[in-house]
């Protein structure tokens, strides 16, 4: 079976480009080569034209996971509970979701048991996020930012008690929570006197 090749491609995301150079066909013979693929479940769709073997799906590290939901929207950082349990900061369970922030629509894409978020935010509120080993992620303290927003307008559910603030600069979330509206400024503040920050 020449699907094993792909297998070996060297890339953690593979396009149809890769797919039509490895089994040396056209690229339209690529596409319907990959749905084929997918419908056999050797391969898995991550978006329009992109794929993972689902042999290497079944091996992804955290970080991988976070490579694939930058992949799958554009523009788009991983932050929220996603970011602050990687920082070690919250310990808030989340099974089987990554969550992101995006500046395009609220979407949830679902890749076998894993369900990759993105919420919208304001243009204006797309900062404090780094590029750290190929993921674009949110600073500690904006990730919690982008949490109070998005709670405080109810379109998210932050389980405050279970962040260690003492691992957060109060003053630079507080400046990243300026830039946004009086209901979240108020709920930050309402967060800080609860939570003694």
């Amino acid at each position: 079976m020449r699907a094993i090749e792909l297998n070996n491609i060297n890339k953690l995301i593979i396009s149809i480009e890769d797919i039509a150079k490895v089994l040396t066909i056209s690229k339209d013979s690529a596409k319907v080569t990959a749905n084929r693929y997918v419908k056999n479940g050797f391969l898995l769709r991550i978006k329009r034209d992109f794929y993972i073997t689902a042999n290497n799906y079944e091996k992804l590290n955290e970080k991988e996971l976070f490579r694939i939901a930058n992949a799958i929207q554009v523009p788009s950082y991983i932050s929220l509970a996603s970011a602050l349990i990687y920082y070690n900061i919250s310990t808030q369970q989340l099974q089987g979701i990554i969550e992101s922030v995006t500046t395009r629509k609220t979407n949830a894409v679902k890749v076998k048991e894993i369900s990759f978020n993105f919420i919208l935010i304001n243009k204006n509120f797309y900062t404090g996020f780094k590029l750290e080993n190929d993921i674009f992620i949110a600073s500690p303290e904006k990730a919690l930012a982008d949490a109070v927003y998005l709670t405080s307008l109810g379109r998210y559910g932050c389980d405050f008690d279970a962040i260690d603030f003492k691992k957060l600069n109060k003053d630079k979330i507080t400046e990243f929570i300026r830039n946004t509206n009086q209901r979240t400024i108020k709920y930050w503040e309402t967060i800080c006197k609860r939570c003694k920050i």
